[in-house]
């Protein structure tokens, strides 16, 4: 098994909601890294991240982000609510932390998207901030 797990979290049907599983596309057999795609996050992805040292949540925003992505370092204090629908990054690191004495580092890189409609074909400014994204992951994937 791998040190470092991304989650790629997104929805191929919704335009640059796919950005996050296009992401994982690109990677798919890099050296170093497990990855996994998920629709939304849930409470079990906390026993899923508790075997690494180190996960990248990477997902869409709808927020015209400059630079057109931006990585932020997660804490596991704040943001966590449980609804049926999904957790926030942040709230799965803070279960991770709860239930298995286990906190890895985490980051969240997100993918600034434009067009969300109904369609699995990603936008010319969402794949332009995908490339963005994928060189920096690259860049900075093994920064503790």
């Amino acid at each position: 098994m791998n040190t470092t797990l991304l989650v790629c979290i997104g929805n191929i049907g919704r335009g640059d909601d796919g950005l996050g599983w296009a992401f994982a596309d690109r990677l798919q057999g890099a050296d170093g890294v497990d990855i996994v795609c998920r629709y939304q996050l849930q409470v079990e992805d906390a026993e899923l991240i508790s075997n690494y040292l180190q996960v990248w949540f990477v997902d869409a925003s709808h927020r015209q982000i400059p630079g057109g992505f931006e990585c932020e370092t997660l804490g596991t204090e704040g943001q966590f609510a449980f609804t049926t629908h999904s957790l926030h990054p942040s709230a799965v690191l803070q279960l991770c932390e709860q239930l298995y004495q286990h906190r890895p580092e985490a980051r969240l890189l997100a993918i600034s998207g434009h067009a969300f409609g109904l369609g699995k074909v990603l936008s010319a400014t969402g794949r332009d901030h995908l490339e963005k994204a994928l060189a920096y992951f690259l860049l900075h994937q093994a920064e503790p």
